[in-house]
């Protein structure tokens, strides 16, 4: 099932993203469109088309970014964020006054075709992991400002989500770990003040930290740095110590290599996490073509 504007919704607010979309649109427009004067009183249609094939990802932005501009503009989507696109294939079509769809088109283009290079990035590694049964979700490496679409455009690839942040989860990293006088100690602190259904997940760069973490009943460990070798050892050891103390727990591997991700999979984790989808992908290239309508 693809993400819809629901899903969008559920990372966003609509206040929220109202708000950053008015911004974005200041940005561009500032004290006004200097080139709006050639075209006053002119409606027109314009087309968008994909300049590279992936996947799209933005759809649900486009309308309430044009909207804001004017209430009349009209927007039609003919492919839904998640879906493939080919070279050259028309993504959507906007019909309004010229001056709205001149003024919104560079920030809703630098929208889409961000997202749309993660959502394609996304898609490319979790087809490397297609059959494994293993996740592949995001991290906090976003840009300030677009986490929540980022992670949006991550979902619409076929990935999973990680913390959105601080408050979603406990993780506890090597300074945590340094500075509470080490893994048991640091997840009592964190237990004794968290929510009931908070999750503590524990990043380990050593075995010993992670057994550590397991025998302490984190409830996932991330495995961070490791070689696919050095976890095809650690992984059914960790398994073992946490099916006997009655602890399940999920072994999550991240500072990996993408292009190893198969062998990381074989390893038996539950989860691979990475930013490359985010911090190492290119734009979808996407175009906006107008086309005049009579009066």
């Amino acid at each position: 099932m693809l993400p819809s504007a629901h899903a969008a919704a559920a990372l966003l607010s609509q206040p929220q993203l109202e708000l950053q979309l008015r911004s974005w649109l200041a940005e561009d427009i500032g004290r006004g469109d200097l080139t709006a004067a050639a075209l006053i009183g002119q409606p027109g249609r314009a087309s968008w088309t994909a300049r590279r094939a992936g996947t799209f990802c933005g759809g649900v932005l486009v309308e309430p970014l044009f909207r804001l501009l004017d209430a009349s503009v009209q927007v039609r989507l003919l492919v839904a964020d998640g879906e493939p696109v080919a070279l050259d294939q028309r993504v959507l079509e906007l019909a309004g006054p010229a001056t709205a769809l001149v003024a919104g088109e560079r920030t809703a283009l630098n929208l889409a075709m961000r997202l749309s290079g993660i959502a394609t990035a996304t898609a490319a590694l979790v087809a490397v992991l297609s059959g494994t049964g293993v996740k592949l979700a995001d991290t906090r490496k976003t840009t300030p400002g677009l986490r929540l679409l980022e992670k949006y455009a991550v979902r619409c690839g076929g990935g999973t989500n990680h913390r959105c942040g601080l408050d979603d989860a406990a993780m506890l990293k090597e300074n945590h770990l340094a500075w509470a006088g080490g893994v048991a100690h640091a997840i009592a602190a964190v237990r004794s003040v968290a929510p009931w259904p908070a999750r503590v997940i524990v990043e380990a760069e050593t075995d010993d930290e992670a057994v550590q973490a397991v025998d302490a009943g984190a409830d996932a460990v991330l495995l961070d740095g490791f070689t696919p070798e050095a976890l095809g050892q650690l992984v059914p050891q960790l398994q073992r110590r946490a099916i006997e103390r009655g602890l399940p727990v999920v072994l999550e591997a991240s500072g990996v290599d993408p292009a190893q991700l198969r062998a990381y999979a074989a390893t038996g984790i539950d989860l691979i996490s990475t930013s490359a989808a985010v911090t190492r992908s290119p734009w979808l290239d996407l175009s906006m073509r107008y086309d005049p309508v009579l009066a």
